[in-house]
């Protein structure tokens, strides 16, 4: 019998789900750049979507470098988002003084910065990310900040996306178990660091069209990786309260609920609250 998920739960997974579903990532960026998203992309050369891509997938393998070998367990605690955006913003700074060149010098730091970001949320949610499962879970919340081109509408949600990597997940877990932490360049863990990068890069397009707006500068640059900062930390703290929700009454009631509150937005249907609430 599934475990009765309480009404202050589902508060929980409604807020995780509003903001694993509805990502604002580039309506944040407008607000700040004062253009269309849609518009600073334009300004983009076309040539360096193929750069940033290739520099998104460095970055996630370095980042998962750091997620293999120095993330250490603290206990559960507050995360502290506050030090990580004033440091993410510092690079930012560096990143907007150079422009698009200065992006992909800044890139390998700003996205250590927010796994260290993440991890933070994940242990003040009771994660133990001395387990290799935990670390893994920290990279996944890269893969959802932006959706791949090749995704269609069952693989736009959460657990859509969850279900994407779980292959690549269970496969370097296994790796993992079976050579330890130091064989980081097998093909499984290549295969990871490739299907995390792909959604990453698309988040990443969005801050790089943000900052060649000619007015964003060094301040500006600052700003957008303070928005960046935020948006990765919102998804991790959905991401690892839903893990938490699971832990605590079963991944499947967490998964039904879950996608009822999915079905219920696309519906539009009154009560559906009251309609998870008799379900559990």
């Amino acid at each position: 019998m599934p475990t009765a998920i309480p009404e202050e739960a589902l508060d929980e997974l409604t807020a995780a789900h509003r903001r694993l579903e509805h990502p604002s990532l580039a309506a944040r960026l407008s607000s700040i750049i004062g253009t269309p998203i849609e518009v600073a992309f334009e300004l983009l050369p076309k040539e360096w979507y193929q750069r940033l891509h290739q520099g998104a997938e460095s970055a996630i393998g370095k980042a998962l470098d750091v997620a293999l070998s120095s993330l250490r367990r603290r206990g559960p605690e507050p995360a502290h988002p506050g030090v990580y955006k004033a440091l993410g913003a510092g690079c930012g700074a560096a990143g907007g003084f150079f422009g698009l060149p200065g992006l992909l010098v800044e890139l390998p730091v700003s996205t250590t910065l927010m796994l260290r970001a993440i991890a933070d949320v994940a242990r003040s949610e009771g994660e133990d990310v001395d387990d290799p499962a935990s670390r893994l879970a920290c990279m996944e919340v890269f893969a959802l900040g932006g959706k791949a081109e090749a995704d269609d509408a069952a693989d736009t949600g959460y657990y859509g996306v969850r279900l994407a990597m779980a292959w690549s997940v269970s496969r370097s877990l296994q790796h993992i178990w079976a050579k330890g932490l130091e064989a980081r360049g097998a093909p499984a863990m290549l295969e990871l660091v490739s299907v995390i990068a792909t959604r990453f890069g698309v988040a990443l397009s969005e801050k790089a069209a943000a900052q060649m707006v000619p007015v964003v500068g060094a301040a500006g640059g600052a700003a957008v990786n303070l928005i960046f900062m935020q948006h990765f930390q919102d998804m991790a703290r959905a991401h690892f309260t839903v893990r938490r929700l699971e832990r605590e009454f079963g991944a499947d009631a967490v998964r039904q609920a879950y996608l009822a509150l999915t079905s219920a937005e696309r519906s539009r249907a009154p009560g559906a609250r009251r309609l998870l609430t008799a379900q559990s």
